[in-house]
C-alpha cells in the first residue's frame, strides 16, 4: 500500500543486510517510525508490546523471530532449541491463532531438514508466510469487491457506507489487509465508499491506524466514537460491516477487537449485514465453541487509565482517571456465528458454520 506516495508493507526483509524491520504501530499516526528486528527477544517483545499487531502480522513476525533465534545459535542450533524457541514465541500473546500456526508449520518442515539447513529453510519458510498472507488477503478483497459493487449498485452509485472496528487493515496483515482489502480495491474500481471509523478504545487503533491508512489511501472515512455505531445503524446510515477476526473456530464463532460483538447484535437487530473478512491462517479448525475455548487475552489496566496524545507536537502520556481505579482490560470478545452473515476468505465467501468452512476448506 501506499505511504506518502511510498510503497509499504507492515514488515519485509531487506535481503542484502539479512535484516527484518517493522513499523512502530504504537507511534502513528503522529510519527510513521521504523524498527529493525535482529534478534528472538525483538520478535517476541514487538508481539508483546505491540510493535506489531493483527493476527496475520504477528505470525510473520514470530516467523521471521524463529528465523533470527536460530541464526544466533549459529551452526550448533538443534532441532529441541528450535522447539524451545518456537514455544517461546507462541507465548508473547494469547488469542490470535496466526501465531501458533505459521510456528507449528516452520517447526514441522524444519523437524525433516539437516541442522546445516536450519537457517536457510527458516528463512525460505518465513519469507513464504509473508508473500501468502499478501495475497490471501489481496485474494480476500477480490472476493469481497462484488458485495460492495451490489450495494453501489441498490444505490445506483451513491457512497456505500461501511463500518468497520478496530484495524484490520494492511498494518495488521503485511498488505492489503482483510476487512480493508475489499475496500481498497472498490476505491481502485471507482466505486464510491464511505467508512465509518469506529475510535476502538482502549488503543484507538481505528482512529489512529486504521483512519491514517484511509488517509493515505484517499478513500473517504469519518472516525466514530465505540458507542454511536448503533444509531447510525438504526438511521439506515450503515449498509454493511465488515470486521477482521484474530481466530475463527471450526464452527463460525469469530474471536475479533473487544467491542466487535456488540456491532453484530446492532447490526442483525437493524437487517445489515455483518461480515467478517479473515484468511485460513486465522481459523482454528480444532476448535468448535468460541465462548467456551477461545482464549482472551485481559491486559494491562494501564491502557484504559491512560491514553497517548499529542500536546504542541510532542507525544505524552495523560491519565483519563486516578491510577488506582480498578479496571477490567479485555482484549478481545466472541461473535457467535449466528450474527454473521458470512465469511469473506482467500477461497470465497462461505456462511459461519461448519458445512461452510469445510466446503471451502476440505483438506
Amino acid at each position: 500500500m501506499q505511504v506518502n506516495r511510498q510503497t509499504r508493507q507492515s514488515i519485509w526483509y531487506q535481503a542484502e543486510n539479512d535484516e527484518v524491520w517493522v513499523i512502530d504501530q504504537r507511534k502513528l499516526p503522529f510519527l510513521l517510525e521504523l524498527v529493525k528486528i535482529s534478534t528472538l527477544n525483538d520478535a517476541f517483545d514487538a508481539i508483546a508490546e505491540m510493535i506489531v499487531r493483527g493476527a496475520p502480522l504477528i505470525g510473520v513476525t514470530a516467523g521471521y523471530g524463529l528465523y533470527l533465534g536460530i541464526c544466533q545459535q549459529d551452526s550448533s542450533c538443534t532441532f529441541n532449541q528450535i522447539k524451545s524457541m518456537g514455544k517461546y514465541l507462541k507465548s508473547s500473546r494469547p488469542t490470535a491463532v496466526n501465531l501458533a500456526i505459521v510456528i507449528d508449520d516452520m517447526i514441522q518442515s524444519l523437524e525433516t531438514c539437516s541442522s546445516e539447513d536450519y537457517s536457510n529453510e527458516a528463512l525460505r519458510l518465513a519469507r513464504n508466510w509473508e508473500q501468502q498472507e499478501v495475497d490471501n488477503c489481496s485474494k480476500i478483497g477480490d472476493f469481497g469487491l462484488p458485495l460492495i459493487e451490489q450495494l453501489s449498485k441498490e444505490k445506483r452509485g451513491k457512497p456505500v457506507n461501511i463500518l468497520t472496528h478496530c484495524n484490520a487493515g494492511w498494518l495488521a496483515c503485511v498488505d492489503w489487509g482483510t476487512a480493508t482489502a475489499p475496500i481498497y480495491k472498490a476505491h481502485l474500481k471507482g466505486i464510491p465508499v464511505h467508512v465509518w471509523v469506529d475510535e476502538t478504545r482502549p488503543r484507538n487503533q481505528g482512529a489512529r491506524l486504521t483512519a491514517w491508512e484511509l488517509e493515505q489511501a484517499v478513500i473517504p472515512y469519518t472516525v466514530i466514537p465505540d458507542n454511536t455505531g448503533g444509531h447510525l445503524m438504526q438511521h439506515g446510515m450503515v449498509d454493511m460491516v465488515i470486521v477482521g477476526s484474530d481466530r475463527t473456530t471450526r464452527n463460525g464463532d469469530v474471536a475479533n477487537k473487544i467491542g466487535t460483538y456488540l456491532k453484530a447484535l446492532a447490526a442483525y437487530d437493524n437487517n445489515i449485514p455483518f461480515y467478517v473478512a479473515l484468511p485460513s491462517s486465522s481459523i482454528d479448525f480444532n476448535m468448535t465453541d468460541g465462548l467456551k475455548n477461545i482464549p482472551i487475552e485481559q491486559r494491562h489496566p494501564s491502557e484504559i487509565i491512560q491514553m497517548e496524545v499529542q500536546f504542541q507536537h510532542q507525544i505524552i502520556t495523560a491519565n483519563l482517571m486516578p491510577e488506582h481505579t480498578p479496571v477490567a482490560n479485555f482484549g478481545f470478545d466472541v461473535t457467535p456465528a449466528r450474527l454473521v452473515t458470512g465469511l469473506i476468505t482467500e477461497r470465497g465467501i462461505c456462511e459461519a458454520n461448519e458445512n461452510g468452512i469445510t466446503r471451502l476448506f476440505s483438506k
